[in-house]
């Protein structure tokens, strides 16, 4: 066998194991939670595997290789995901009586951290908010999302005597949400307020109503009209620009000719 071919053979193989073992063993180690039925979405995945020394090279090409080669039937790939078919972790959803730490960190995009400290947090419909105790696998996390993300730190036990509702991930914990009362974190940037209050301000401001027609109407222009009278009345509608003035010139004028005539008499 070519040395070429055994060389690609052996980094196949490793690749195998170290997929085993993410999807398989410990997703959690490396910031991942699966879907509810195993699945990792392969962005996500390739996130995580190439934040690993020795292992930048992979692309999704070379995972194809593993699902056409002999341990195909580890594995099964749908769409944009991958999961193996035989897994020795379980999300402890079912239990909420684990040990809580004093602060977790979860981390959020930076156009959210204005939201997440006013309003709190939800997890999306189909998966989980992340949190860790590690405030640098939190970062990690939230470095696949946002290259500015912030993170925030959680008063884990005082959103527990709240009702919010933890579960462990291995090294991870999940939870569906979070309430603003127990996130602290890094002030918003004032400027990011000062931009929130003139949106506000602006949306409180009546809007002017404008009549738009209905189909068919024909607006009608009364200078144009082709009877006399409703034409007349239509320009005495509109009292043209200093008329006033000259109404007032008009009433002195008659009764300057009245006096006139008074003495005349």
């Amino acid at each position: 066998m070519p040395l070429g071919r055994r060389s690609q053979e052996i980094r196949t193989e490793s690749l195998t194991r170290f997929l085993i073992y993410v999807l398989g063993h410990r997703p959690d180690e490396f910031g991942l939670v699966p879907d509810s039925e195993g699945f990792v979405v392969y962005k996500e995945l390739l996130q995580a595997i190439h934040e690993e020394e020795g292992w930048r090279y992979v692309r999704k090409s070379h995972i194809h290789e593993i699902l056409i080669g002999s341990d195909r039937e580890m594995f099964q790939a749908e769409n944009d995901r991958i999961r193996v078919l035989e897994r020795r972790w379980e999300k402890d959803a079912g239990n909420r009586n684990m040990s809580l730490p004093g602060l977790l960190f979860i981390p959020v995009r930076k156009r959210a951290h204005p939201v997440a400290i006013e309003k709190g947090l939800n997890a999306p419909p189909s998966g989980f908010l992340v949190l860790s105790s590690s405030k640098e696998m939190a970062l990690r996390i939230g470095l696949r999302r946002d290259p500015d993300t912030i993170i925030l730190e959680i008063l884990a036990q005082q959103a527990s005597r709240q009702g919010v509702a933890f579960y462990s991930f291995g090294d991870l914990v999940i939870t569906d949400h979070i309430p603003p009362g127990v996130i602290a974190g890094p002030p918003v940037p004032k400027e990011v307020l000062e931009k929130k209050k003139d949106r506000a301000a602006q949306e409180k401001k009546p809007m002017k109503r404008v009549i738009v027609p209905e189909t068919g109407t024909v607006l009608l222009n009364s200078s144009r009209d082709p009877d006399p009278y409703r034409r007349a009345k239509g320009a005495r509608g509109k009292k043209r620009k200093g008329w006033k003035e000259e109404a007032r010139k008009a009433r002195r004028g008659r009764e300057k000719e009245g006096r006139g005539m008074k003495d005349e008499g």
